[in-house]
């Protein structure tokens, strides 16, 4: 079922209940990504989904946005969102895939790029159907070397990646990045209670950059009593 949900900046965004719905992942990705982009002129958002990334970056940083969505109806939900909100000048949705970005964007066309990728691979629980769900979380459409490799095509000279992972993957995402000449140059730790282990990571990677990585204190999403933290209110409401 198709509803329309508003956000704290006041645009409104539609969700299909029945396919996957953003989370607190892609609002805290928009943060950490809006607070080292203030100069940024293009953006680009892989496997935009419903579009939130842009939707909720848009109104902090002066930049034209793309965003890309290999799922036809999803894009097609978030062009509708862009439309609802009145963002078309700024906010551009296309449907097409990362692993063919060399046929939708000249090479180092954009100064930033995002992504909220898919988490699981085929050892991690991955299943054979191809639900907007399972597309969402599971490595299907693409991997997590498919997105780096998109990026380093798609960013200019010193442009910045901004991603969102699992730590589990660390090993994977540093070796990726290495790959294609981006050095971390930010990380930050997800908690989801101060005395939990981290089940996110947020990553800031830049081209040809010197290597010099900046740990970012933690970041707690609740507190004892199951709330959102004080830090995790101020993202939400800001």
């Amino acid at each position: 079922m198709i509803q329309t949900d508003t956000l704290k900046n006041g645009y409104k965004i539609f969700q299909d209940t029945e396919r996957f719905q953003f989370g607190i992942d892609a609002v805290l990705l928009a943060d950490f990504a809006c607070k080292g982009l203030k100069s940024a002129k293009k953006i680009i958002d892989l496997g935009t989904g419903t579009g939130i990334i842009p939707l909720l970056m848009s109104p902090k940083i002066s930049a034209s946005f793309t965003g890309l969505e290999v799922q036809q109806e999803s894009a097609e939900m978030a062009a509708k969102s862009v439309a609802l909100n009145g963002l078309e000048e700024q906010i551009k949705i296309i449907n097409g895939d990362l692993k063919k970005v060399s046929e939708l964007f000249d090479r180092h066309s954009f100064d930033a790029v995002t992504c909220n990728p898919p988490y699981m691979t085929d050892e991690h629980g991955k299943r054979n159907t191809l639900d907007a769900m399972t597309i969402a979380r599971h490595e299907v459409l693409c991997t997590l070397e498919d997105v780096v490799a998109a990026a380093d095509y798609l960013l200019a000279p010193h442009g910045r990646f901004f991603m969102i992972h699992r730590p589990f993957r660390l090993p994977e995402i540093f070796e990726s990045l290495n790959k294609h000449k981006m050095e971390m140059k930010q990380m930050r730790l997800i908690h989801p209670f101060a005395d939990k282990e981290p089940n996110m990571v947020m990553i800031e990677a830049r081209k040809n950059a010197k290597r010099r990585l900046t740990i970012e204190p933690p970041l707690v999403v609740r507190d004892d009593n199951g709330e959102y933290t004080d830090e995790v209110q101020d993202i939400y409401n800001n």
